[in-house]
């Protein structure tokens, strides 16, 4: 399965919102990639911004699986990679 960069930025949305409690809508995310620092991702929720991992990205991409499609996926079954956009390449 393969998850667009526009579900990439959905997922961070949905849980930055879930633990802020705000609406995902209130959420902005920009996604990039650099050689030193890989994949990242700035946030800006709650007029603060935040910056994100790899890590922290997978872990947004695990929950909006289980959340939006009823995959169950662990952190070794996902893997981003910079195609066109960024995506999420998911295992199973």
């Amino acid at each position: 399965m393969i998850l667009t960069e526009d579900e990439i930025i959905n997922a961070v949305c949905i849980q930055t919102a879930s633990r802020k409690q705000i609406r995902p809508t209130d959420v902005k995310v920009e996604l990039a990639w650099d050689e030193e620092t890989g994949f990242t991702a700035e946030v800006w929720a709650g007029g603060r911004n935040q910056y994100l991992i790899e890590a922290n990205l997978i872990e947004a991409i695990i929950l909006y699986l289980n959340s939006e499609y009823g995959i169950r996926a662990f952190n070794d079954e996902v893997r981003l990679e910079l195609e066109d956009e960024i995506i999420a390449v998911v295992t199973q």
